[in-house]
């Protein structure tokens, strides 16, 4: 779905979620509501493709340009499993297959890409939030398996590829979580997680995908991190990170926060106040998930920035346009096929 300029201007700062399968009328009053700008689904919202691609009609009828998004990586951060749906390897499994034949894994990111974002697509869904450059320091919980490989230039490579992939099927890509969750091993969900290191490794080793590595990304998350050496606030609050990311490493795409409803936002405090220190810091837009509650408070107090206009434009770039394939059109797709094939040849190596 494309979107003219006047279109664009009406897309709030506000991306949250639904509660079922189905839209009830709050859910449509939230989704109308001018400070929304984004939906993001997830596992409860799907039972059959069917039902999704109703679901995403239904979204998009009640606001149209909304962008739809989902946490679609591959490996256990998966929302979609079943009723035809490729099951999809975590990103370490490129990374191990890269240390093994490089063209392969090039390829393989490609395949991994390109079926993730064309079956999202056939589906009504405009973006995942993919993919994850944290890198695999071997310690970390949350990020384990969803991270390529330790090595920065390794993970920029096979980001580049799996964007290829997410670009052929005319899907953007949004990488996380800046400048890097893959240290700590604390889980910003339900904990803060502080990273203690000095500011020169963090930038040259965990955000070098971001910054001199030279990857192209249309959108970037910030992690619900503490960089102490930097600044007390976690990297989504930061003025002093997103304007690095901004200036320094020349992003000029859409930030993301990450969920406001996590721990690891709690030290911004409510709901409404770390929306406004997200905008404040540099985020085009917030994040509010899985708390219905919060979500109308959030509707309720905020206040459109006046300086918003920027951050819109940059959100209706991520709106993809119209023509993607059908589900049955992908069943007779060639390259679509031969991705999957692909995709089977990995997981079952």
């Amino acid at each position: 779905m494309s979107m003219d300029n006047t279109a664009a201007q009406l897309l709030g700062p506000v991306m949250l979620d639904v509660v079922g399968t189905k839209l009830d009328q709050d859910d449509l009053r939230r989704i109308a509501d001018p400070l929304t700008g984004g939906v993001i689904l997830f596992a409860r919202n799907f039972e059959s493709r069917r039902q999704l691609v109703e679901l995403t009609r239904a979204i998009h009828a009640a606001r149209p340009g909304v962008l739809i998004a989902v946490d679609h990586e591959g490996g256990r951060v998966q929302r979609f499993r079943s009723d035809g749906f490729t099951r999809l390897p975590p990103m370490r499994a490129l990374g191990q297959l890269w240390d093994a034949d490089v063209l392969a894994a090039t390829r393989a990111a490609t395949a991994v890409g390109f079926v993730l974002a064309a079956e999202l697509r056939a589906c009504g869904v405009d973006l995942s939030f993919t993919p994850v450059l944290d890198l695999d320091y071997g310690e970390s919980g949350v990020i384990g398996d969803r991270a390529f490989h330790r090595d920065p230039r390794v993970v920029t490579l096979l980001a580049k590829s799996l964007n290829h992939g997410l670009a052929l099927a005319g899907m953007a890509n949004c990488g996380k979580h800046f400048p890097g969750h893959g240290f700590v091993k604390a889980d910003s969900h339900v904990d803060i997680p502080v990273d203690e290191r000095a500011r020169k490794e963090i930038v040259e080793e965990d955000a070098a995908p971001y910054g001199w590595l030279g990857l192209s990304l249309s959108a970037v998350m910030p992690a619900h991190v503490i960089y102490p050496e930097v600044d007390k606030h976690p990297a989504g609050f930061s003025k002093k990170w997103l304007t690095m990311l901004r200036r320094d490493m020349h992003f000029t795409g859409v930030i993301f926060s990450d969920d406001l409803s996590m721990e690891g936002a709690s030290v911004a405090g409510g709901v409404t106040d770390g929306a406004r220190a997200a905008l404040a810091a540099g985020c085009d837009m917030v994040l509010i998930c899985n708390a219905p509650d919060k979500a109308d408070q959030l509707l309720s107090e905020l206040k459109l920035p006046a300086s918003f206009a920027a951050s819109a434009a940059r959100i209706s770039a991520l709106v993809p346009q119209p023509g993607a394939a059908s589900w049955e059109q992908l069943q007779a797709d060639e390259r679509y096929l031969d991705a999957r094939r692909v995709i089977g040849e990995l997981r079952a190596g």
